[in-house]
Order: structure tokens, then sequence, then C-alpha cells
């Protein structure tokens, strides 16, 4: 769980209200991430916090769709959380050579905020929102704001409603089941043809 109170440019947002949201998102991610690359998702936060369960849920909807572009860490029955992240982390960067990560986490941030879901450059810091010191995680990251900061946070994330939660996740991840398509139609297109060159038999014989 991060804490995001200042948006910059180099970010974009997207409302879970929009219906439009999916393929918003879908278009950023294409964008940002290398279509090269197969891609780290590193879904954190734990199913033990409502308003926490933002990151399992995304991973445990993306591990039943069996994507080819990406490799997802994080889900409902493995989460990344603040115990093991450290040490996934470093799982992940010794088995995934130079891989690029996104992180998706949920947030805490203002009220007129809520609802949102930020896609950011960079990495992110887990736990920030509850003063836990966690490693930066991610090149990129999305966050998704599930509630209000400022007061009582771990009250706020036990009653954040576990619906909202589950309809932002399932919308992030259709998001990004929308961008495996268009990275496997850009690694289509730029995948070069092999030519087979035929046989030739001077010997052959011919039973008529």
């Amino acid at each position: 769980m991060n804490l995001k109170d200042k948006f910059s440019r180099e970010e974009r947002r997207v409302s879970t209200e929009d219906p439009a949201m999916s393929e918003a998102l879908s278009v950023h991610l294409a964008e940002w991430l290398p279509p090269s690359k197969n891609v780290v998702i590193a879904c954190i936060g734990t199913d033990r916090s409502t308003g926490d369960a933002f990151g399992p849920l995304v991973g445990s909807m993306l591990k039943d769709q069996k994507l080819q572009t990406f490799h997802v860490y994080g889900t409902l029955e493995e989460p990344l959380h603040a115990l093991n992240l450290k040490d996934r982390i470093q799982y992940i960067h010794r088995n995934h050579t130079n891989s690029f990560i996104l992180a998706i986490d949920a947030c805490l941030g203002k009220s007129a905020s809520v609802g949102s879901v930020v896609l950011g450059k960079g990495s992110i810091s887990p736990g920030s929102a509850l003063k836990k010191d966690l490693p930066p995680v991610g090149d990129v990251h999305i966050s998704g704001m599930v509630n209000v900061s400022g007061f009582m946070e771990h009250v706020v994330l036990q009653n954040t409603r576990l619906h909202f939660v589950m309809q932002m996740a399932a919308k992030v991840a259709a998001a990004v089941h929308l961008t495996e398509g268009k990275r496997k139609e850009w690694r289509r297109e730029h995948t070069p043809f092999q030519t087979l060159t035929p046989v030739a038999h001077k010997d052959r014989k011919f039973i008529k």
C-alpha cells in the first residue's frame, strides 16, 4: 500500500467510472512497456485487508488468463507483501535477467482521487502509506486509489468495500489482457519470416 498525494506530468490517470477505462489504460501500457521484452508484473498487497487486496486480486485474475508476454507474481494464494517482498523481488531479478517490472499496488490519497487508477514511470514505495520501510519496486507502476489517507490508515484499509476494490482490479486486469493482444500483434509484425528453400532430389525415382 503506497501513498500518492501529488500527481506529475509523467503519469496517466484514468477513472474506474469511465466505461472505456480498460481500453484507455491499455493504450498507455502498450506505449510505455517495451514490446520486445517480457514484462514481470509484481502485484503487491495482502488478502488480509480488503483495501490492500487490490494487487493480489489483479494478480489472480491475470494468472487465470495464461499470458504469454507477461510473468505474474503476487496473487491471493501467494501474495507479495511486507514479510516476503524483499526476498521475492531478489528472486525475480535472479530469474528474469534485465527484467522490466510493472508494479501494481493499492494506494491512499485525496478523497477527490479515490476511484482513479494511476500509471506512472519509475518505482513505487510499497508500505509507505502505513509507514513501512520496504524496497522500491518497478520500472513503471499502477496505483489503484482505493481510499483516503490522513487518518488511521489501517482502519481505513480494513473498511474499504471489497466490491469496489474487485471492480477496480477487474478493469486493470482487462487492460493488461488488451495490452497482451497488442504486444503479441507487434511481435508478429516484427518477427522475420523464415523462407523455406526446397530441397532438390537429383536421383528421385517415381513409381508409375
